[in-house]
């Protein structure tokens, strides 16, 4: 079978031959379609050349979208490196931005106190602590009083975060409940500290901005 990128290369090639000079034709009682081996050459050169400038041309775009959207960090993929975030000063210094920057970073230490506690005891009642200490209007205002502090292309990426943090604290929640007289299964533990472990290296994430 033909794969895509094959597929996308005869339909450039195709394009192309469309503005290729029309072959000479007579017609007799029946068209008779007449192409001369020069013709035959021009229209392939077309198609090459205009192949070739498509390709050129994407090629050439790439550093551009690079040059706008920041190097990808270490970090959370598609996420700009923290070190090449243009921030607002005035702004990060304010009392209701640090207010917030002082609830993420306790948010952080709340999914690592979780972490411990299922250490400790794997059928821990994790649910109403996350229920409690994750309010998620709290949350996501906090997550987003901190970003105004950035640009709008460092924005893009932290984002990103937020949208992560805030999904997997709901499902976190959900994954965590536990059903009276069964046990948590292996595989249901496993699920929640994959969870807490994204939740704790996108907060990292998160603050490294900070």
């Amino acid at each position: 079978k033909m794969n895509f990128s094959m597929i996308t290369f005869f339909m450039l090639l195709g394009n192309a031959a469309a503005f290729a000079p029309s072959a000479s034709f007579t017609r007799n009682s029946k068209t008779v379609i007449c192409m001369s081996a020069n013709e035959i050459n021009r229209s392939d050169f077309v198609k090459t050349l205009t192949a070739g400038s498509v390709f050129a041309a994407f090629s050439s775009a790439q550093p551009a979208m690079a040059a706008k959207y920041g190097s990808v960090g270490k970090g959370s993929p598609n996420v700009m490196d923290p070190k090449e975030a243009i921030v607002d000063s005035d702004i990060l210094s304010s009392e209701a931005v640090q207010k917030s920057l002082a609830s993420i970073k306790l948010y952080a230490k709340v999914v690592a106190a979780i972490k411990g506690e299922l250490v400790k005891n794997p059928q821990a009642d994790i649910a109403p602590y996350i229920r409690k200490n994750f309010d998620f209007s709290i949350l996501r205002g906090s997550l987003n009083n901190f970003n105004t502090v950035f640009d709008e292309d460092t924005q893009r990426g932290t984002d990103r975060i937020i949208r992560i943090i805030i999904q997997d604290v709901d499902e976190l929640e959900v994954n965590s409940r536990l059903k009276e007289g069964i046990p948590r299964s292996e595989r249901r533990l496993l699920l929640i500290n994959g969870k807490l472990n994204k939740l704790e290296k996108a907060f990292k994430d998160f603050l490294a901005f900070a």
